[in-house]
């Protein structure tokens, strides 16, 4: 865990806000010892929305996923911070990405029984494609997808379909 994951987890604001003008970690590294958190995911989580704020204006990425495929957005619903949950979405960040279950962070935050999170979410689930699609008209490039994510979950589907037909000989 670095410094920075450190102070967004613990809502120390000036200490990220130091750490970011320094640029002496970067906001996007991802903790394989925590599943591939990132900073924005542990200040997502506790309800820092200030650090959220900060880290997202130096250039945190809100597609990122951990291991499981959770956003910022589900460690957010699952919480139930809801103003965390309105300022990822007054940023377009995506509050609408499944997980590797199928679950998108509305099903969390009704799983985990925090309706004005699910209320909100269902709403801004509608509001997030009405955005994706009329950037898409216009041409307006959203960071959306995390790559390495993706690579991932594709190398682990060859690995359990590998697996899979070994079974069967």
């Amino acid at each position: 865990m670095t410094e920075l994951h450190q102070a967004a987890a613990a809502g120390n604001f000036d200490q990220v806000e130091e750490i970011l003008v320094q640029n002496k970690c970067d906001p996007n590294h991802r903790d394989v010892d925590w599943s591939s958190k990132t900073p924005l995911h542990w200040a997502a989580e506790k309800g820092h929305t200030e650090t959220v704020r900060i880290l997202i204006e130096h250039g945190a990425r809100s597609c990122l996923r951990t291991e499981h495929g959770w956003t910022a957005a589900h460690f957010a619903a699952e919480s139930g911070r809801l103003a965390v949950l309105r300022l990822l979405h007054s940023l377009h960040a995506p509050v609408d990405k499944e997980d590797c279950c199928g679950d998108k962070p509305v099903r969390i935050a009704e799983i985990y029984g925090h309706q004005d999170c699910f209320q909100f979410l269902k709403k801004a689930e509608i509001e997030c494609k009405a955005y994706r699609e009329m950037a898409a008209q216009k041409g307006i490039s959203l960071d959306e997808s995390d790559e390495e994510w993706a690579e991932m979950t594709k190398e682990n589907e060859n690995m359990n379909s590998k697996s899979y037909s070994h079974t069967q000989t």
